[in-house]
């Protein structure tokens, strides 16, 4: 189409449009009104009268506009009808994840007190339970089969070997472990032996080896101290982070990957575990000091912030939001070690570097 078609029409020539009404020429045609009725449009404009029995009116006197009706009783105060602001709420059933979260606790600090070996054997559980909460995802959603028996097996001896040999035995459970799964997978179709392998190799390291240090956490003369230490800082971390987020967070921290975390929350993270790590460096552990705390305490904020960023990362690929259903109001067992797991070689090293392994 061209830009003519776009054009005004011509106005034909004539005497019918004609603007003069002379002796020798027609008057102008007349047009029906918007009621239907006919009119000499231009002798009525010139009269200032109302064609045909209308209401005369001067040509130059506007008409009058209605009256306005009056607004209903509700838009009067239009601040009135607009919603409430909504409160800001938890995602989670808080009741629900208080109560499982102090059962835990009780068994973990029960753990500790009673037997140092029967806490190892909770870190075994948990891990197993992990791992099975990690194949099984990977499974359903990407169709990834990590085999699950050698990674059950393995990363339970990961942990003990880390309790009985330190980091030595962990280091060699974690190698036989990967060599373990790599021949199990070869009894398959060797369709994407390359992709399970690789995936069994991930969570050998993610889960078990990074909860050994928890073990050898224990294997110090004030182990028990040292593992309440790591627990309650991790725990006061993610309590300051929510707490300070949910009351003053706006600027987002990372969006893609978390939304609801923000650099406020995170602020409050970093300085609830500061203040925790000072008290706990000061009295909890043997020959810890207060600015040793200030430094765990920034160390574990930072490191349990991207320890859920990374799960958060994980279940973004998956398309799910918790990896189990296994502790209510929480998800799944993986949903509460994703804190704990990279922070816990942190909280051993510092603790070796501040006052010693043993």
């Amino acid at each position: 189409m061209n830009d003519s078609s776009w054009q005004p029409e011509p106005v034909p020539a004539g005497p019918a449009y004609d603007a003069q009404v002379g002796p020798h020429t027609r008057p102008m045609p007349i047009v029906p009104d918007a009621a239907g009725r006919d009119f000499d449009d231009r002798e009525a404009r010139d009269r200032g009268a109302a064609p045909h029995g209308g209401s005369p009116f001067r040509a130059d006197t506007p008409p009058q506009e209605p009256m306005p009706s009056p607004p209903p009783p509700h838009a009067e105060h239009p601040q009135d009808s607009s919603p409430p602001p909504q409160k800001k709420r938890a995602g989670r059933d808080l009741r629900a994840a208080i109560g499982v979260g102090v059962g835990l606790g009780a068994v973990i600090f029960a753990s500790l007190l009673i037997v140092k070996a029967v806490f190892v054997g909770v870190v075994v559980v948990a891990v197993v339970v992990g791992l099975w909460e990690l194949t099984s995802r990977l499974q359903e959603k990407k169709g990834i089969k990590a085999p699950l028996v050698p990674l059950a097996v393995g990363g339970a001896a990961m942990v003990i070997a880390g309790y009985v040999r330190g980091a030595e035995g962990a280091w060699v459970a974690m190698a036989l472990t990967v060599l373990a799964v790599l021949v199990w997978r070869m009894t398959e179709p060797p369709e994407d032996y390359l992709k399970d392998v690789t995936a069994g190799a991930f969570a050998a390291f993610y889960v078990p080896f990074l909860a050994t240090f928890v073990a050898m956490l224990l294997t110090a003369d004030d182990g028990p101290q040292r593992v309440i230490t790591f627990l309650l800082l991790t725990v006061v971390s993610d309590t300051g982070a929510y707490a300070v987020g949910w009351r003053f967070g706006k600027t987002k921290l990372a969006p893609r990957i978390s939304p609801g975390k923000t650099r406020e929350g995170l602020f409050g993270a970093v300085a609830f575990a500061m203040v925790a790590g000072a008290l706990c460096m000061e009295f909890l552990i043997d020959g810890g000091a207060w600015w040793q705390g200030l430094l765990l305490g920034l160390a574990v904020a930072v490191s349990a912030t991207l320890g859920d960023l990374g799960e958060s990362m994980i279940k973004r690929d998956l398309g799910i939001k918790d990896m189990g259903t296994l502790l209510p109001g929480h998800g799944g067992i993986m949903d509460r070690l994703d804190s704990l797991l990279p922070t816990a070689p942190v909280v051993w090293l510092l603790l070796a570097a501040f006052v010693g392994t043993g």
